[in-house]
């Protein structure tokens, strides 16, 4: 989606403010004891009261449609985790919480992780290096900038404190539908891949692994764990790309 004036800026904005304070909800109550499956269920409540439709509910494949509001990932899984009614969260786990909405035809995409205390300073260090990563990733989302160029601050970041990005999944943009071109790998090289254009909505994420890149998938068809069992966190922010500085929907990108 390419915004076009101050109203479709002033409108979207207005909707992420609406995903961004239903996130802040989710966090507050992602804790030891709780099953993730209540989180989700709050998502729900909280979409109802603001009269928001949950973004992923329904997407997928004719036979494995995803049917929760939230994706909530848990220590070695990656990505797409189905919020889980068997096991409760407990100190020490590292929680991603993926969410969007649809309003007026507009969505957003989001996600924070959230370590459980006490975490170690291993664990600590982990989920910071990750969030600032993509964080100085959404910074180069200026016009004339290259997909590449977003790519590779987060992955030279990264690298530098001997993690990973998994490279099957990538950011992407975002406007009337839950994934539109371009699509935002999360590495790459300076000046390589789409130019970025002026208005540009985008999602500009990672996925940050302790060891391998590498994942695999359970029977469920969409929960994505990390080949070695070893830790993952993901970050999610939303942006529009401008002239000399970025235009960041997410205003609380100090998750």
């Amino acid at each position: 989606m390419i915004i076009k004036n101050k109203a479709e800026l002033n409108e979207y904005q207005r909707i992420v403010d609406i995903a961004t304070n239903i996130l802040s909800e989710l966090k507050k109550i992602t804790k030891p004891g709780i099953y993730p499956i209540e989180i989700d269920k709050t998502a729900d409540k909280l979409c109802t009261k603001y009269n928001v439709i949950p973004a992923f509910k329904g997407v997928g494949s004719k036979n494995n449609k995803y049917m929760h509001s939230t994706c909530i990932s848990v220590n070695d899984v990656v990505v797409h985790g189905i919020p889980s009614s068997t096991r409760k969260l407990k100190k020490g786990d590292i929680v991603n919480v993926d969410f969007g909405i649809i309003k007026n035809g507009y969505v957003t995409d989001h996600c924070f992780t959230k370590g459980l205390e006490p975490l170690i300073s291993e664990k600590k260090k982990f989920i910071n290096i990750g969030k600032k990563a993509v964080q100085k990733g959404v910074y180069k989302a200026v016009a004339g900038n290259k997909t590449g160029d977003i790519g590779h601050e987060i992955f030279s970041i990264v690298r530098s404190q001997g993690y990973d990005v998994v490279k099957q999944f990538t950011g992407h943009g975002i406007g009337k539908s839950l994934h539109e071109k371009p699509n935002l790998p999360a590495f790459g090289n300076k000046g390589e891949g789409t130019k970025l254009k002026k208005g540009m909505v985008l999602c500009i994420e990672a996925q940050i692994v302790q060891g391998s890149d590498e994942v695999c998938f359970d029977d469920d068809g969409w929960t994505a764990r990390t080949i070695d069992k070893k830790l993952s966190v993901m970050f999610e922010y939303m942006v529009v790309v401008q002239r000399n500085k970025p235009y960041i929907l997410t205003k609380t990108m100090n998750w």
